[in-house]
């Protein structure tokens, strides 16, 4: 198998779906990516913030798979670096497989720890219609159209959806991060914990 890679990166200062491809993104420890909305401590995302400003941010950094792109091309969809929101796109590592608190060493520098994984929402058709289909199946593996219940929601645990949209994280140590860059798995002590929606 192929070493896991960093295929892209990408920001954005502002609060938009999709994020800007650039050459390189600083992570910035216990913040995230500097020059990004979703950097701070305390979470970022609006909707968050409207619920609880005082929580911390446990989506300082989002990692979608390029394979996930791969599989939206089969269905008819064309996506580039950062179309989803993501800050890295990256090639040969099953991002949604890996347990909570699993540390991804990106490059020589930066390590972000997994927190959970990314809870596809109705903005995903609002950027491309149909395209939630491709993030997000029933229990059955049978793509849905229809967005997964709200984080906040009593049925986010238990109606059962696959949810393929990326992973969150937050960061360990600082560094830059660039296309190109190895990317290290290291599993976490312990039996493994399956990310859930953060």
């Amino acid at each position: 198998m192929n070493q896991p890679r960093v295929a892209a990166v990408s920001r954005d200062e502002l609060h938009r779906f999709s994020k800007a491809p650039v050459e390189a993104i600083e992570l910035v420890a216990d913040l995230g990516v500097r020059g990004d909305a979703h950097a701070g401590t305390l979470v970022q995302h609006r909707s968050r913030v409207r619920r609880d400003p005082n929580q911390p941010n446990l989506r300082q950094v989002h990692l979608v798979p390029s394979e996930v792109f791969e599989t939206a091309e089969r269905m008819g969809y064309t996506l580039a670096a950062g179309d989803l929101g993501e800050n890295v796109l990256t090639s040969g590592v099953d991002l949604h497989a890996l347990p909570v608190d699993t540390r991804l060493h990106l490059g020589d520098e930066a390590v972000v720890r997994l927190t959970g994984l990314r809870n596809p929402c109705a903005q995903i058709n609002d950027f491309k219609p149909g395209l939630l289909k491709v993030v997000l199946s029933r229990a059955d593996g049978t793509p849905t159209d229809e967005p997964a219940p709200s984080t906040t929601s009593p049925e986010v645990r238990t109606v059962q959806v696959i949810r393929r949209a990326g992973v969150m994280s937050v960061v360990e140590r600082s560094g830059m991060v660039r296309a190109g860059d190895p990317i290290t798995v290291e599993l976490p002590d312990g039996a493994p914990v399956a990310l859930g929606p953060v």
